[in-house]
């Protein structure tokens, strides 16, 4: 952001607001970090904020302060349409096109209010009235807490807003171990900590709360596991029946894609997961060094994200949808292996 939009955001928001924030659907650590932390911090400086989700989110992000204050669009649509009507401000935090928030597209595109976006993906609508978008972050959370710095707001940072971005920061990293990582990024951590973020309650709270049945998935996952040596990649399936058979609750396959490309010689990972609800194949996709899964996401998948993460989705059946990612890999040869 520029000097001139930060003068006229210190502006608006320097006296109180009725403000919305909202994130993407399947809201991930980030999504919910972020979304909290700007949520405490806006309501320290006497605005009147609502944090609203398209849906649900895993039960291991079910502890962060404030959580309990969320409305999930998908369930308590009247209300958020009122705060939505109500709202004078509208952030957008960790999306940069309405389509990514579900359900809630049409009353976003509607919504009146001044829209503010706050988001590391790459290639951003143009929606909002004040755009801060940098894809060389390592997350939204991380842009919040300079969005704050900005607002000359450190000093209202407490423990709450603290261990809300501790979150977004190391779920969104890796817990630090991204090409993203950069010494800032450790620096805003230390300060973090400093605040109140208690780093070990913070990832065994995230990491180490694992059910039986999600143990079992897992199992399953790597069962299913399979390497295309000749294209440095490998891939994992999950079909509805095998979530089923281990009691499938949200958030238990956040990170298995990672078991694959953990493998040597792997550039490229990917996990099929089969959604019948919805029609289609959910697609998570991870690289190593300059292979842009983002490229290929949008080219293949009708998705997007990061050179190093990204998502999409498929209206094949499983088989079809593996059938035509290997199909594909021949096309990247080159570059996988120059990887």
């Amino acid at each position: 952001m520029n000097a001139q939009e930060i003068s006229e955001l210190k502006s608006l928001l320097s006296s109180p607001k009725k403000i919305v924030i909202v994130s993407h659907r399947n809201p991930d650590g980030d999504a919910v970090g972020s979304s909290l932390a700007l949520f405490h911090y806006l309501n320290k400086t006497n605005h009147l904020a609502t944090v609203i989700l398209p849906n649900d989110y895993p039960d291991f992000l079910k502890w962060i302060p404030g959580q309990d204050l969320i409305l999930k669009y998908e369930t308590q649509k009247e209300e958020s349409d009122q705060k939505l009507a109500e709202a004078d401000i509208v952030f957008a935090l960790d999306f940069n096109a309405f389509h990514r928030t579900g359900d809630m597209q049409a009353v976003l595109t509607q919504n009146n209010a001044l829209k503010i976006m706050i988001d590391h993906h790459q290639q951003p609508d143009n929606f909002a009235k004040y755009t801060y978008s940098d894809v060389s972050m390592s997350s939204t959370c991380q842009m919040v807490y300079n969005f704050i710095a900005y607002l000359d707001g450190l000093n209202y940072i407490d423990s709450n807003i603290a261990t809300a971005v501790y979150v977004g920061i190391m779920t969104d990293t890796g817990s630090f171990r991204f090409k993203s990582t950069t010494s800032q990024t450790h620096r805003i951590i230390a300060s973090l900590i400093d605040k109140g973020a208690d780093n070990t309650m913070i990832h065994n709270q995230v990491f180490d709360t694992n059910s039986y049945n999600r143990l079992q998935l897992l199992g399953c996952a790597l069962n299913n596991l399979k390497i295309v040596p000749e294209s440095r990649a490998a891939y994992i399936t999950l079909s509805q029946k095998e979530l089923q058979q281990f009691d499938y609750k949200k958030g238990y396959t956040e990170g298995f894609v990672n078991y694959a490309l953990s493998l040597k010689n792997v550039v490229i990972a990917a996990i099929f997961i089969e959604d019948l609800q919805q029609g289609i194949i959910k697609i998570s996709l991870r690289s190593k060094g300059d292979f842009s899964v983002n490229e290929l996401s949008r080219s293949h998948f009708q998705g997007g994200g990061h050179t190093n993460a990204a998502g999409g989705k498929s209206d094949k059946n499983l088989a079809k949808t593996v059938e035509k990612f290997i199909s594909i890999l021949p096309h990247y040869n080159t570059a996988l292996h120059e990887a």
